[in-house]
């Protein structure tokens, strides 16, 4: 299973990104998939989870009503809206996929990772 990040960057705190995960070696849509992030130094977080079909998510309450989560079942990929950017969501975002179809916030819920991709928020 191979999960490709794209969409990181630089951006003013108050802007938006988007970011971005293909998903290639297994039946994507027979799985949850994950958003992780981590800050130099600390550990890696939970940020948002997506069910197998989509129709439940989670979010970490600092980023809930900022971020959206969805995924394209048919392209293989799930994604990461991201608005209202503050300093603080500044990490690396890691794409995760889950062995089961259920959206978990538990980093050991998720096998497969991506290799990250940076989002920078500057103030």
């Amino acid at each position: 299973v191979q999960l490709v990040e794209s969409g990181g960057g630089l951006v003013q705190a108050g802007g938006s990104l988007s970011l971005s995960c293909l998903s290639s070696g297994r039946t994507f849509g027979n799985y949850a998939m994950a958003w992780f992030r981590q800050a130099p130094g600390k550990e890696r977080k939970f940020v948002a989870a997506i069910s197998w079909r989509g129709g439940f998510s989670l979010y970490e309450d600092s980023v809930e009503g900022r971020f959206t989560i969805s995924r394209d079942n048919d392209k293989n990929t799930v994604s990461l809206q991201m608005n209202s950017l503050k300093p603080e969501d500044t990490a690396v975002y890691y794409c995760a996929g889950s062995s089961i179809i259920y959206a978990r916030r538990d980093l050991n819920e998720y096998p497969y990772w991506g290799q990250g991709t940076q989002v920078t928020v500057s103030s």
